[in-house]
């Protein structure tokens, strides 16, 4: 079964640095789909079913911070966990993004195994669809 992420941030590279190590962690098959600010997400949240939300931090038009909040806020979007993907580090900002409502933090530069973790922690864990069997495996029928 595949899942929907939604990976939000302003730089088109960035978002496919992202969806790219998720598919090289082996995380298991995923949906993408993204948005290049807040505001952009909701709209792709209020539109389509996502598994999760990866989102970076600074952002033009509505932050991560903002995209967060909001989600909160709306009963349909509040169960969805949320990864903030960001350069800052400091104590206090880690601190601000728990108290914001997000489930997990990844700092830039991130790797695979780095990702994967986050993924494994939220959602558990996905089994990569090339690597599936045909066929009824363990069944006895």
């Amino acid at each position: 079964m595949a899942v929907n992420i939604l990976v939000v941030d302003d730089s088109l590279p960035m978002r496919s640095v992202i969806m790219k190590t998720i598919k090289a962690s082996g995380f298991g098959a995923a949906n993408f789909f993204q948005a290049p600010d807040g505001a952009k997400a909701l709209e792709e949240l209020r539109s389509e079913w996502m598994d999760l939300v990866i989102t970076d931090y600074n952002m033009p038009e509505m932050n991560g911070g903002e995209l967060i909040m909001e989600m909160k806020k709306d009963d349909d979007l509040s169960s969805i966990p949320v990864i903030v993907v960001t350069t800052e580090g400091s104590r206090e900002k880690v601190e601000e993004f728990e108290k914001m409502g997000a489930d997990a933090y990844v700092k830039k530069p991130f790797t695979p195994e780095i990702i994967k973790e986050k993924l494994t922690q939220l959602l558990g864990e996905m089994q990569d669809e090339d690597s599936s069997e045909d066929g009824d495996g363990d069944f006895d029928f």
